[in-house]
């Protein structure tokens, strides 16, 4: 079984990003809620206060001035081309990306790509709020492990912050672009 993270991984980008610019050039109004969001990335990035899952909740706020559904599905329409070259060479049928994005996000291009098994941060597509824990470090290694039995054989990501998922895996690859390489534990 091979793990994938997502996010400048096997996504030439960072999806919950191109997502955010993509529904704030058809949205205009959404920018009205760009002062508070300013201000808890000040406050979570800048001042080491508050929590990334708060932050992420502030910016998905905008999601109530959306048709969220409709507007993933044209989102992936015009971004598909961002999924890399190889990982459509090394796709196998029981791959599971992990990722701290939200689900209701990835789960229309992980069923495009003919990928089963996803991990996600559950993120209320209506009002942006969290069910649970940001789906992120020492979080993803909790969740694979409540979903599978199974050992990790190849695990691929662009970040350290997925250092526990390396340990737990066989072979572990960090990926800079369409450049992988084997981990290099610190």
């Amino acid at each position: 079984m091979n793990v994938y993270d997502f996010d400048n991984t096997i996504y030439n980008g960072d999806s919950t990003f191109d997502f955010y610019i993509f529904c704030l050039k058809k949205h205009k109004n959404i920018a009205k809620l760009f002062p508070s969001l300013a201000k808890e990335f000040a406050k979570f990035y800048i001042l080491k206060k508050g929590s990334k899952t708060r932050f992420k909740e502030n910016m998905y706020r905008f999601l109530q001035y959306i048709d969220t559904e409709k507007e993933v599905e044209l989102f992936w329409k015009k971004h598909i081309h961002n999924i890399k070259e190889w990982y459509y060479i090394n796709q196998k049928n029981d791959d599971v990306i992990i990722s701290a994005s939200p689900k209701f996000l990835l789960e229309p291009i992980c069923k495009k790509l003919g990928i089963k098994h996803l991990i996600a941060s559950n993120v209320s597509p209506v009002d942006g709020k969290y069910a649970g824990i940001n789906c992120h470090g020492k979080e993803k290694v909790r969740r694979f492990k409540n979903e599978f039995s199974e050992s990790i054989d190849e695990f691929y990501s662009d970040s350290y912050s997925d250092t526990p998922l390396a340990e737990i895996s066989k072979q572990a690859f960090m990926v800079k672009g369409d450049k992988i390489c084997k981990w290099k534990f610190k």
